[in-house]
């Protein structure tokens, strides 16, 4: 993994660490609920991405820097956001998007990086940038995001294949990823921003 994927793994890590944090806040919980909620947040969907390609161990436990970094947000956000209330309606949205983005095109990249196909790689990539909000949002007993008409896995798939059509073009790799997540995020962001959504698949039963 060079240097430049490696810092957007972490920097990923710690912006869904946050949204996991804020998401323990939100809900009350003890400072052991809060890592519980952070470090699911920020390295459940690698770990579910890793345990399918049987890239194993899973890379934050050949890699401590991950727990590091997570330990570090948490500790952050608790010492400086003491008013969940407080905080902008927004902010845990929009670190979630900005998480969503990162690790999408990180999910894509390692897929191609073990010379698998395209589809494999969009796969991989929804898998990384929904899985730890979808186990967030488990825990904390909400439908997942991911599963309500929100536009969400659809910004998701549409950077992998960004990405994964970039580099089948020829990019550079670092244009690729940045162009990607930019696609992403500026999805996501307009969905959060315009409230927009997919049609409801809605099942409407005829009363005798």
């Amino acid at each position: 993994m060079t240097e430049w994927i490696y810092f957007f793994d972490l920097c990923g890590t710690a912006v869904f660490a946050l949204s996991g944090a804020l998401a323990a806040g939100r809900h009350r919980m003890d400072p052991f609920g809060v890592i519980v909620l952070a470090s699911v947040t920020a390295v459940g969907g690698g770990s579910i991405r890793d345990a399918l390609l049987g890239t194993t161990p899973v890379f934050w436990i050949r890699d401590p820097n991950y727990i590091i970094v997570i330990l570090i947000t948490v500790l952050l956000t608790m010492l400086f956001v003491r008013k969940p209330k407080k905080v902008p309606q927004h902010t845990l949205p929009i670190a979630d998007a900005l998480g969503l983005a990162l690790f999408t095109v990180i999910g894509a990249e390692k897929a191609l990086s073990l010379e698998l196909g395209g589809m494999i790689a969009v796969v991989m990539g929804l898998i990384t940038g929904v899985g730890g909000g979808m186990i967030r949002d488990l825990l904390c007993r909400q439908v997942p995001m991911i599963l309500r008409t929100e536009i969400y896995a659809t910004a998701s798939i549409v950077g992998g294949i960004g990405y994964s059509l970039s580099i089948h073009l020829g990019a550079v790799d670092k244009q690729a990823l940045v162009l990607a997540m930019i696609v992403a995020l500026a999805i996501r962001l307009a969905a959060i921003k315009w409230h927009l959504s997919l049609p409801a698949f809605d099942l409407k039963t005829n009363k005798q």
